[in-house]
């Protein structure tokens, strides 16, 4: 990793000298910056109970296994690292890989504890890892909601909407990926559109398309035309999303994206889907169980594509209702399993992916707000680095949600504060106000008050905190009608980050020549 970051390097000289002068007179977008916490988190379980854990894991990739699902190249790497693969009797495609003791354990020893990943505008770059937390939008929706329109399909102008409005909001420290699914835009195309989106309209950092191994590829070239190619194979510009296909299942689709990203230096997220009673063990330590097992191979095969390529230790985990079979959130045992496996991601000594604003609400309602606030309370204690979904979720990840996008990232601001933790300073021990209050008194007017209150507490931009007399002579508005209003503001006052028109000029000639030989294919 190089410790100074280039400016974006690209086909520069149609236009350098306008797009410099374009950012200097721009109006620029203040953004908090990513966590650094200050506080200690909470950990649960002991280590005599997490080597249980892991000792299972071991015995579950031992004896079980793990299948690997149309992708041979996966199949013969793992067979020449040592495991022991055979082939389905029933399918072809299908092969069982176990591993023997320590194989896996000793293929991740190569991973980074923490990795930054670049952003075009140097001042947006994060550090994932150690004691930091980084804030991602909601990613994946078909459909969005927002109060005017209600619930629909989402189209590549929500997408740029949501895209815009993420750049916009400071306590949002990551562009995300799949903001909302863009369906009017053929599926073997959409993932340029989204990917230029990203480059185009922010300057945060953002994820790779992941849905195949070529438009993962796809997604490195335009970063290397942005970037320069150099710069993208030294250095970490995207953090993507590689999903386990839970229980037990590596598929050939995640496996090509996987292969792609870590050769090419970025970061993944090897993350488990999990829904558990249907995906994994009801029980919590049978859930971390499996997390373990599956996650910890998809590490270690980043390790085997490249040694030293960034890697994320990353899980979903939600309840489900043995009723109806619908995921629940918000729940004590999703929460216990990421204090689990926030524990062991820092005993394998890799960053820690998990949590979010989850719910399971059709609209940003009260049951949005306290399932949401129940996922995001353990994801902040247990010490999550890279926290996918922190905003906009709705309806258990069908829908994004403007409003609930706005809501959110209120919250997320309150979070941030609260990670500061306390000022031990001598302005923060306040002697000099007590002395000067003394008993029986106030400190409205002391010189200390004076001197902090604008930035004393905390204060929510959506909240109505005045009197009922000034909320009803204003209308009567609830928190979505306020964050309603709050997106729409956002939206007309958006201004676009600069970007250099050579690079941009680039970008769109490498489109179209992708969009020529791709087909309009719903798949």
């Amino acid at each position: 990793m190089t410790d100074v970051q280039p400016a974006p390097t690209g086909r520069r000289a149609r236009g350098g000298a306008d797009a410099r002068r374009a950012a200097r007179t721009s109006t620029a977008i203040r953004q908090a910056g990513f966590i650094r916490r200050k506080i200690k988190l909470y950990e649960p379980f002991s280590d005599e109970q997490l080597e249980l854990i892991e000792r299972n894991a071991e015995t579950v990739l031992q004896e079980t296994g793990i299948d690997f699902y149309e992708d041979e190249e996966a199949v013969a790497m793992w067979k020449n690292a040592g495991a022991d693969v055979k082939v389905s009797e029933k399918d072809p495609r299908r092969f069982r890989v176990r591993f023997p003791k320590g194989l896996v354990r000793s293929l991740i020893k190569t991973a980074p504890r923490e990795y930054t990943q670049y952003a075009r505008n140097p001042e947006n770059n994060v550090v994932i890892g150690g004691n930091n937390t980084v804030f991602a939008p909601v990613y994946g929706p078909p459909f969005i909601r927002n109060l005017d329109e209600g619930r629909r399909y989402a189209t590549i102008e929500d997408f740029r909407n949501f895209a815009k409005l993420v750049y916009m909001l400071p306590s949002l420290h990551h562009a995300g990926g799949t903001l909302c699914e863009p369906v009017d835009i053929p599926v073997a195309k959409r993932h340029l559109d989204m990917t230029y989106t990203h480059i185009k309209y922010s300057d945060k950092p953002f994820m790779s398309s992941v849905t195949a191994g070529e438009r993962a590829a796809d997604s490195v070239a335009m970063c290397e035309l942005l970037f320069g190619k150099e710069f993208v194979d030294q250095n970490c510009v995207m953090t993507s999303l590689i999903n386990a296909n839970s229980p037990m299942v590596w598929d050939g689709v995640m496996l090509g994206a996987l292969k792609v990203l870590a050769r090419a230096n970025q970061a993944c997220v090897i993350s488990p889907f999990i829904v558990a009673g249907a995906m994994s063990p009801t029980t919590t330590v049978g859930t971390l169980t499996q997390i373990l097992a599956e996650a910890s191979v998809g590490i270690a095969f980043t390790q085997l594509c490249r040694p030293g390529a960034p890697v994320v230790f990353g899980t979903f985990a939600a309840s489900m209702s043995m009723q109806s079979g619908a995921p629940t959130f918000g729940t004590p045992e999703p929460a216990l399993v990421t204090f689990g496996a926030a524990q062991l991601a820092r005993r394998m000594g890799v960053p820690f992916r998990s949590g979010g604003g989850l719910c399971g609400s059709k609209i940003p309602d009260a049951q949005a707000a306290y399932e949401s606030s129940n996922t995001l309370w353990p994801t902040l204690l247990s010490g999550v680095n890279f926290c996918l979904h922190a905003a906009g979720w709705l309806e258990g990840g069908l829908a994004s949600g403007y409003e609930k996008l706005i809501m959110d990232a209120d919250q997320l601001s309150m979070f941030q504060k609260f990670c500061e933790g306390a000022d031990f300073t001598e302005n923060g021990q306040a002697m000099d106000a007590i002395a000067e209050v003394g008993p029986g008194s106030h400190y409205l007017g002391s010189t200390h008050t004076q001197a902090n209150f604008e930035t004393a507490f905390w204060r929510s931009g959506l909240a109505d905190n005045n009197s009922f007399e000034q909320w009803r002579d204003d209308g009567e508005k609830d928190i979505v009608v306020r964050a309603n209003t709050r997106w729409k503001k956002l939206l007309s006052d958006y201004e676009a980050p600069a970007l250099d028109p050579g690079i941009d000029e680039s970008l769109t000639e490498f489109m179209a020549k992708r969009k020529a030989v791709l087909p309009d294919s719903v798949s």
